[in-house]
């Protein structure tokens, strides 16, 4: 496992005034989990972005605040500003090495489906990730997926075809279909789907008001108001 260092120093600034830490390139951060008072933290937005890209949620990290000796961490899920796609805030997790914990590991799709290549089939995957439980020095970055088991249509990867250490206990069902590749729709099925959408047109019913009652609620909405109406009322401003 590759080993990730995170710099953090102690915020004091809280509420509203974190918004200026931000345009600064400073991302709030929080540090809560094992032994652990809830601290908040500040993080440089680089350097965390980077270490992020890498490191992930299923990697131990050296957090290191301040002066003090680093204590290892995992990443959660940090928030993320939408308008400019950068961390808005993040959780930090406190371990202790020698109790078991409970994550998400990654899948890492490789190779090709001979079922997609040579059959021209959809490949569907399902999930993306596994819930595991294990001690902190068994965790991985990654779990690969060998989608070339997938040969036919009737192939299926489970969570249980997956090669996982024995440290590792998958929380997740060992059933559950993680990949499969759908076959290609045949000319009578996309005949039959054009068919369907031809017949929802055709079924769609148009109403149209007789001249009449237009006239006739023209006139109720006159006597209404006492006058008629020269335009609708959206268009007045």
């Amino acid at each position: 496992m590759t080993d990730f260092a995170l710099k953090a120093t102690t915020r004091t600034v809280v509420g509203k005034k974190v918004k200026q830490l931000r345009n600064e390139g400073i991302i709030p951060a929080v540090l809560y989990g094992h032994e652990a008072k809830n601290q908040t933290l500040s993080l440089d937005l680089i350097n965390f972005k980077r270490i992020y890209k890498d490191a992930g949620t299923s990697n131990l990290i050296d957090l290191k605040i301040d002066d003090a000796s680093p204590v290892k961490v995992l990443l959660k899920e940090p928030d993320f500003d939408a308008i400019r796609n950068i961390p808005y805030h993040v959780d930090i997790y406190k371990v202790k090495m020698t109790e078991k914990l409970t994550t998400e590991i990654p899948l890492n799709f490789i190779n090709e489906s001979p079922a997609v290549v040579e059959l021209e089939g959809s490949l569907v995957k399902n999930i993306d990730a596994l819930e595991v439980e294990c001690l902190p020095a068994d965790l991985v970055s990654e779990f690969d997926v060998d989608l070339s088991l997938l040969k036919t249509f009737d192939d299926v990867i489970k969570v249980s075809d997956i090669k996982i250490s024995d440290k590792i206990e998958v929380q997740s069902d060992l059933e559950e279909i993680v990949a499969q590749v759908m076959a290609p729709r045949s000319d009578e099925e996309l005949e039959a789907l054009e068919e369907e959408v031809v017949e929802d047109v055709d079924a769609v019913e148009v109403t149209e008001q007789k001249p009449e009652e237009e006239g006739a609620e023209g006139e109720a909405g006159a006597g209404a108001d006492d006058k008629p109406k020269s335009e609708p009322e959206d268009k007045k401003e």
